[in-house]
């Protein structure tokens, strides 16, 4: 590992690729970022629970962390750190102190997804042999490129004269909206002056950067059991509570709850099963569903509305629901004054061809947690994204990255860090006089 990441940023993306390891379960993962950075060299390194409480974690999953620690272990993952992250202690931080100087975040997710990957002869994972080689687990949504770019990042300004704390936050589990909250409340998001949080894709092609999101949707996931009472559905129906019954009307009553007049709100039911055989009245029933907001408060509105719709749906039917928030996250918009000083950046970056100062996300993402953390200490943040060309949507068996991009993002961020150090403090600006001048305006065209 003597060579440096910037000369290796494909070898390394593609060997972050095969192992995908879902929320909480990114033990090897985390043992891979682990021995890149100590080979870069850092000033403080935190893993797992010394990077956050534990307690402050949300949508830890109860089952199967035991399975995915041996199979970081066979991998040949470190035992001491695969002990210290037991019980799904996933993530790191590491950190350059450099003296005097702004004191800069930049958060990248590490977490895959349940997605078995596509074996299709087009799928380039699959045809130059780097797909996933865990089984029902997929880099489906850039991930594995995020952390490429933390490490590389990370990396340059350890090498340069840089002057002022960079903090690279490699979270865990963004993919259930459990890993941002305990990361915004660890000492490690004290007096951060400027958070930059990125993404890659979202729809946006190779060559193109949004220097910063705004409208992302506040989010919870949301947990459901209806509990009832069996009885034989064909001599005593009468004797029983029917969960499953009460299920339908809930999922029928959830979609009816109104819209909202103060913005957009959204509801799902995304997983609902229940029952045990065709003759049996169902005695239990589980759905897993989500709420969103346009803002923090209609999230909370539509969360409510929820919880309230399932269990009147179950009191009607004689059962019993409880209702579990099991996580959430704010929304937090992009601060003006860094979406024109990326602008300015990406606009001189080589391979960038279009800058969109802003676009609406659209979607959810706990970054937000970090974001409204540093906004309300008094700093600045963006959540940017620099886009590439991917086959088919995120989320799906047949997701990739245009691996130019790679080099996109590193040039972008880095250099936005430079700025940030050469330019503190960035001057504040009140939003309403946040107008395209403030902003910078998109280029388009140039080679």
């Amino acid at each position: 590992m003597n060579e440096p990441i910037r000369d290796r940023l494909v070898t390394l993306r593609r060997n972050l690729h095969r192992h995908p390891e879902p929320a909480w379960r990114e033990f090897y993962t985390t043992a891979r970022l682990v021995e890149e950075i100590r080979a870069i060299g850092v000033d403080e390194l935190a893993v797992g629970p010394d990077a956050y409480d534990p307690a402050d974690r949300m949508a830890v999953p109860d089952a199967d962390l035991d399975s995915w620690i041996e199979r970081a272990r066979k991998r040949g993952a470190d035992p001491a750190l695969l002990d210290r992250m037991a019980g799904g202690n996933t993530g790191a931080v590491a950190v350059l102190d450099r003296g005097e100087g702004p004191a800069i975040g930049l958060r990248v997710d590490i977490d895959a997804l349940f997605i078995e990957e596509s074996t299709a002869e087009e799928h380039d994972p699959a045809a130059e042999g780097f797909r996933s080689e865990i089984d029902g687990a997929m880099h489906a949504c850039g991930h594995d490129v995020h952390m490429t770019w933390g490490l590389a990042v990370l990396e340059a300004i350890a090498e340069n004269d840089f002057s002022g704390r960079l903090v690279v936050f490699f979270q865990p589990a963004e993919e259930t909206s459990g890993g941002g909250c305990p990361m915004a409340k660890s000492e490690f998001a004290d007096g951060l002056d400027y958070l930059l949080a990125v993404h890659v894709g979202l729809d946006h092609p190779t060559g193109e950067v949004v220097a910063g999101i705004e409208k992302p949707l506040a989010m919870c996931h949301v947990d459901a059991t209806i509990h009832g009472a069996s009885a034989h559905a064909g001599k005593a129906p009468n004797e029983g509570a029917n969960a499953m019954h009460a299920m339908g009307t809930a999922i029928e009553n959830a979609y009816g709850i109104p819209r909202h007049s103060d913005g957009m709100t959204r509801v799902n039911i995304g997983k609902a099963e229940a029952g045990t055989a065709s003759n049996v009245i169902a005695e239990r029933a589980h759905m897993e569903a989500e709420a969103r907001g346009e803002t923090t408060e209609l999230m909370e509105f539509m969360k409510d509305r929820l919880e309230h719709t399932v269990k009147s749906a179950a009191t009607m039917h004689d059962c019993r629901a409880e209702v579990e928030v099991v996580s959430e996250s704010p929304r937090a918009d992009s601060d003006p004054e860094l979406q024109a000083l990326v602008s300015e950046v990406a606009d001189g970056a080589s391979g960038i061809e279009r800058v969109l100062p802003a676009a609406d996300f659209g979607a959810s993402e706990d970054a937000t947690f970090l974001m409204e953390r540093v906004q309300r200490d008094g700093g600045l943040a963006t959540y940017l994204i620099v886009g590439t060309d991917h086959p088919t949507s995120h989320h799906t068996p047949t997701f990739d990255v245009d691996e130019a991009s790679l080099e996109h993002g590193v040039d972008v961020l880095v250099e936005t860090i430079r700025e940030l150090e050469s330019r503190h403090p960035v001057p504040h600006v009140d939003p309403a006089e946040a107008d395209g001048d403030a902003r910078i305006v998109e280029t388009e065209g140039r080679e």
